[in-house]
């Protein structure tokens, strides 16, 4: 018998009994189908970790001041004021790993243009802020060095503000604001970022030259950094080396004695989006590792069924072998079962992980991405499964004495 008609004789007996043959195969669309959505989802969040702190700034580091204590209460890492200009010059033109650094002051205050008002938040930085943020603008232009040495009352908007200020789909570059009652002129606004994993909206955002910051809005403590500095690495190889030279470098300049604490705390993003992916990348190869049981317990369902198909075939396989059949092709009949039965759920199982994805996705405002091996795999090892578990059967079928299988009622 030449390998399409025992393809045939096999399709026919499943289809005998098309309502067994769903249920056998149920479990195995379960199993293929929650190891793509819980896949396809996992890499989604792992995207969309990749893209909130890319949105943060490339190979970014955060230094903050040093924490102050009152009553026995400490009062958190940036409450007391450590950082200087000077460790902020330092940092730029002394660490061969440190691309460009910047210093970051902020406020929260009301904002006025001449028909509407917005809180939001005001940055004091300096144009290398940009370069670190990977920030370009959409309108206008960028804050210059020539505006943080005059001390020009300019300002870079978020899109948010200027959508709450000026309208949407409006052009607010050459207008003015008002923060604190002081005017200032709009000469850009910023491309759009989003929001973060937590919820903060980057774009509610008002960013002035430095020194008009201090001058302006909100006065300095002279020599000292009244907020944080940020720092972006020459690559993200280097982010590491840059956060260790950082942190020899404030320390010696802080005359910091060997085993002191640090007066200053560093921040990695690069190390926290790391843990944050392999945290994703765990649960996911967690839940698709529950998600594959369901696949050997739909091979077991596959064994059982095949196993009272036998024997209710019994008579069949008997008839058959009494007109010519040989064992191996009784095998390979029910093999091709097993493995029909097998792959259609995989079949199944894929188009209802796609689509379980893309609706789990769709209502909580994931990301979802797919992966062709993921898809090509699950199925295979559906297929193995229908073979491994269909080997059995098969073999017993194959082994029936035709006499006797005849006789059997």
């Amino acid at each position: 018998m030449n390998p399409l008609q025992t393809l045939r004789v096999a399709l026919r007996a499943l289809t005998r009994n098309k309502m067994r043959s769903f249920l056998t195969t149920l479990g195995v669309v379960i199993g293929v189908s929650a190891v793509i959505a819980m896949v396809a989802i996992g890499d989604g969040a792992k995207a969309r970790v990749e893209a909130t702190f890319a949105a943060m700034g490339s190979n970014m580091l955060i230094v903050l001041p040093g924490t102050s204590t009152a009553g026995g209460a400490m009062g958190g890492f940036g409450s007391m004021p450590t950082l200087t200009w000077d460790d902020l010059q330092a940092i730029q033109t002394e660490i061969p790993t440190v691309r460009a650094a910047a210093a970051q002051l902020r406020t929260n205050a009301q904002v006025m243009s001449e028909e509407q008002n917005w809180g939001t938040q005001v940055f004091g930085t300096s144009p290398e802020y940009f370069q670190i943020r990977t920030w370009p603008v959409a309108m206008g232009s960028l804050l210059t060095q020539g505006d943080v040495d005059s001390g020009n009352k300019v300002a870079v908007i978020g899109q948010t503000v200027a959508d709450k200020l000026f309208g949407q789909n409006s052009n607010p570059v050459g207008q003015s604001l008002r923060i604190k009652s002081i005017p200032f002129t709009v000469v850009g606004v910023l491309d759009k970022k989003g929001q973060s994993q937590w919820g903060q909206d980057y774009d509610d955002i008002v960013i002035v030259p430095v020194t008009t910051f201090q001058q302006k809005i909100k006065g300095g403590l002279k020599n000292f950094i009244e907020g944080s500095v940020a720092v972006s690495a020459t690559s993200a190889d280097s982010t590491s080396r840059a956060e260790s030279q950082i942190r020899a470098l404030l320390r010696d300049r802080h005359r910091l004695p060997l085993g002191a604490d640090d007066d200053f705390s560093i921040r990695n993003l690069s190390e926290i989006a790391s843990a944050q992916q392999e945290g994703t990348r765990t649960l996911t190869t967690l839940l698709a590792a529950i998600a594959a049981v369901s696949l050997l317990v739909g091979g077991i369902g596959i064994m059982n069924i095949m196993l009272v198909s036998v024997t209710e075939r019994t008579r069949e396989i008997g008839l058959r072998m009494a007109v010519g059949a040989k064992p191996a092709d009784i095998r390979l009949q029910f093999l091709v079962e097993a493995l029909a039965l097998a792959v259609t759920g995989g079949l199944i199982g894929v188009a209802l992980g796609v689509f379980g994805a893309w609706r789990l996705a769709t209502s909580f405002g994931w990301e979802v991405l797919y992966r062709p091996d993921v898809i090509a795999i699950a199925v295979g090892f559906s297929g193995l499964v229908g073979v491994v578990f269909g080997l059995y059967p098969a073999h017993k079928a194959s082994r029936l004495d035709p006499i006797t299988a005849l006789r059997f009622e």
